[in-house]
């Protein structure tokens, strides 16, 4: 079998700022929005075939912000295609006035990392050759 990932879907605190942040970052998205009891969901689908979704739950955790220090996500990784696309979206990043670290050399790939409005790190990342 040939698997690879389909969507991802993250919880959110507020499904419009998120669904605004991811689409300012990456452009313009066919949304489908769907609700249940208890629940509100965005689906985004890009044109290259990513698709994230973001639901937001009607009951309050009193859980603070994201942290990829709990079990689960850890971040969100994008894949580029070259050191130089890397360097545009930090570039990007900067003109969105969106907060990230520096474009980072690891010994598998580079890496520049942003976090969206809930403080889920989504990285835009290419791997060495």
């Amino acid at each position: 079998m040939d698997l690879s990932i389909h969507h991802i879907t993250l919880t959110v605190a507020n499904v419009e700022s998120s669904a605004q942040w991811y689409q300012a970052l990456l452009g313009d998205a066919e949304v489908v929005e769907r609700r249940m009891e208890g629940w509100r969901r965005i689906r985004m689908a890009w044109p290259s075939g990513l698709v994230i979704g973001v639901t937001q739950y009607d009951r309050d955790t009193g859980l603070a912000s994201f942290s990829h220090l709990n079990a689960g996500l850890d971040h969100v990784g994008l894949r580029c295609h070259s050191e130089a696309e890397v360097k545009e979206w930090a570039n990007k990043l900067t003109r969105l006035g969106f907060i990230h670290g520096p474009v980072e050399d690891a010994p598998y790939g580079r890496a520049v990392t942003a976090r969206d409005p809930d403080n889920i790190p989504v990285e835009f990342f290419c791997p060495k050759p």
